[in-house]
């Protein structure tokens, strides 16, 4: 079956290319048939495929194939084949971007049913996708960054999907600009590994990094430009302020794009590439420091926000944040762990906020909404369930994953733990003010909204459920040694990070002293939920949400960050426009391109006199003609 591995990214693409070409003339029905199907089919596929890897390692195997498809380019002594790689870490990467993506896909159906371009979304949705499963398959980095570009090119055209707003517009061009910019690092990652290592494949490419001295030139610029790709991808500082902004998009964009996969791609990249960064200790260090400032920056903000989509957002960086901690303490499994848990509670926090957006006749403001819970039970009990989650309350999944990230900061540094802890109280309070401002008090709205409220239609509850189970149930995958597990999925990936674990200090806390965090951890979110729930959950009124103090401002206005950005980039890059406009386009090259022109219609006007009509003139001219040529002839004899 592993030979098949090529369906998984090919089907997507078929689905893309059917319903792009057919939009205008497949029924809806079948349009949303054909786009979730290509993705459960390579859903299924790679159950299949997980399946057998699990079966190599319980065989005491690695897990790793890779399937050549063609030889790609041969340079010299470069040569590159087109080819994927099954291996651990690859194998979950893919259930969780079809599993997730299908979900996604039926849950579109239902809210963008009455939309005019609805084929073309699922197109976009399909060709998503498709480069995503081109990003986590590929054995090499060249094909890793077409599948990067591909999935900033989908974000680019799904968050602008609405295109006739100016504003969402600009959103989409803000996140494709900034995006770019990360993208740059990435390439000059790209060359400085084949100039090292002669090679982009990551079976020759790691193998000959692991003897590389700690702290290598070389490696160094290649995991900081690898960084400077993730922190654009995946929104960390300062590249974070075009994710709040895609929340323009649709809300399914959110949830497949900017809390499931797309935005988990540089922790997948770092992931993968685990012995050039346990290498370069200095990276590792700026990963840790930036991770932890993008964790609180974005959780202090999240705290005021009132749009329920950007309370979201900037959760979400905030977890980002959380996982690049992870990887900066070398917690590689545990970094992971968390984007797997990640995928699930978020996709269903922002699923259903697409659920009450729905039923609020597309409200977004939390302050207009309360006593939602009596009118949409499903989506408030999965709301309930993601909450809980996300904020790191036991037993659910989150618990689990932020758990094993801040023991491993602990063990790096008890200042990580305590910031990060700090993060994870401000999970707690702006999740739960989300979930009461949201389901909790009185109904805010107006009439006309109170009357049209409604549960959502089953393809949109239906993933809700699916999602929630996860979320309750994923933290069983990496169940720690303290309370009874077996660190599953750390023994699963082990063979991933082996290079790493090789030259790593190894991890090692005693029970009593994880027992301890974990019960702070537990008692400060339980602490700040109930906090949030005695504060927000008997609203009234809209007046009674604002808090006109000056932190209270700052958070809101988002530390005027954008402003500051607009300042210091935006408008200078404007004024050096307008200076090469007038000076460089209008008085340089708009003046030569104009004088060309003039020279030859005026040149045009003076020769057009010769032409006047008279015979007696043209002979006169044929014999001068003549004579010029003879002169020429015997004057070169």
């Amino acid at each position: 079956m592993k030979e098949l591995i090529w369906l998984i990214p090919l089907l997507p693409l078929v689905g893309f290319l059917i319903n792009g070409l057919g939009q205008k003339i497949l029924p809806k029905s079948l349009i949303g048939i054909i786009g979730s199907g290509v993705v459960l089919v390579s859903f299924l596929i790679s159950c299949v495929l997980f399946g057998e890897v699990r079966a190599w390692r319980d065989a005491g195997e690695s897990g790793a194939y890779m399937h050549q498809l063609f030889d790609w380019i041969s340079v010299g002594n470069f040569k590159l084949s087109f080819s994927f790689l099954l291996d651990p870490l690859s194998s979950l990467m893919l259930l969780i971007v079809t599993g997730i993506g299908f979900l996604i896909h039926v849950y579109s159906y239902g809210y963008m049913l009455h939309d005019e371009g609805f084929g073309k979304f699922f197109s976009y949705l399909n060709l998503f996708i498709f480069f995503m499963l081109l990003l986590v398959l590929g054995s090499n980095y060249l094909i890793m960054f077409i599948g990067w570009e591909g999935v900033g090119l989908c974000s680019y055209l799904l968050i602008g999907f609405w295109y006739k707003n100016s504003d969402y517009s600009s959103a989409a061009k803000k996140a494709f600009v900034m995006n770019r910019i990360g993208d740059l690092g990435f390439l000059i990652a790209v060359f400085a590994i084949i100039a090292t290592f002669g090679s982009l494949e990551f079976a020759e490419v790691f193998p000959k990094a692991a003897q590389f001295p700690m702290g290598d030139a070389a490696l160094l610029l290649i995991t900081l430009m690898l960084f400077v790709a993730a922190t654009g991808k995946s929104a960390q500082l300062p590249l974070f302020t075009w994710l709040p902004d895609a929340m323009a998009g649709p809300t399914p964009v959110s949830a497949l794009i900017h809390a499931a996969t797309m935005v988990t791609a540089g922790i997948y990249m770092i992931a993968r590439s685990n012995i050039l960064f346990t290498l370069s200790p200095v990276t590792m260090q700026v990963i840790t420091v930036v991770g932890i400032a993008t964790a609180l920056l974005a959780a202090f903000i999240a705290i005021t926000q009132n749009d329920i989509k950007k309370v979201l957002a900037y959760s979400t960086v905030s977890q980002l944040g959380y996982m690049f901690l992870g990887l900066g303490v070398g917690a590689f499994t545990g970094a992971f762990f968390h984007v797997l848990t990640h995928a699930f509670f978020k996709a269903l926090l922002f699923l259903g906020a697409g659920s009450v957006i729905h039923a609020m006749s597309n409200e977004q403001d939390m302050r207009m909404m309360g006593g939602l819970k009596k009118n949409l039970p499903v989506t408030y009990i999965t709301m309930l369930i993601g909450t809980v989650a996300i904020a790191g309350i036991p037993p659910l999944s989150g618990f689990f994953s932020k758990d094993e990230i801040l023991a491993h900061a602990f063990f790096a540094s008890p200042v990580f733990w305590v910031l990060g802890f700090i993060g994870a109280l401000c999970t707690a309070f702006y999740m739960f003010r989300l979930l009461s401002m949201t389901f909790f008090g009185k109904f805010r709205g107006t009439e006309e909204q109170k009357h049209h409220l409604h549960e959502s239609p089953w393809q949109m509850t239906f993933p809700l459920i699916v999602l929630a189970v996860l979320s309750a149930v994923g933290g069983l995958l990496n169940v720690p040694e303290a309370l009874g597990g077996g660190h599953w999925l750390g023994e699963f990936l082990s063979p991933v990070f082996a290079d790493t674990n090789a030259v790593a200090t190894p991890f090692h806390l005693s029970h009593s002293t994880e027992y301890i965090l974990m019960a702070v951890s537990t008692v400060g979110a339980v602490g700040m939920a109930i906090f949030a729930l005695n504060k927000y959950g008997r609203l009234t009124s809209t007046n009674e949400v604002a808090e006109p103090s000056f932190l209270y401002k700052l958070s809101y206005h988002k530390f005027y960050i954008d402003e500051l950005y607009d300042t210091l980039v935006v408008k200078p890059l404007d004024a050096l426009s307008i200076v090469f406009y007038k000076v460089f386009d209008r008085g340089g090259i708009d003046r030569l391109v104009n004088a060309v022109g003039e020279f030859f219609v005026l040149s045009g006007r003076g020769i057009r006199q010769i032409q006047n009509g008279h015979v007696g003139f043209y002979i006169f001219m044929m014999v001068i003609g003549i004579v010029a040529i003879m002169l020429y002839g015997f004057l070169h004899v």
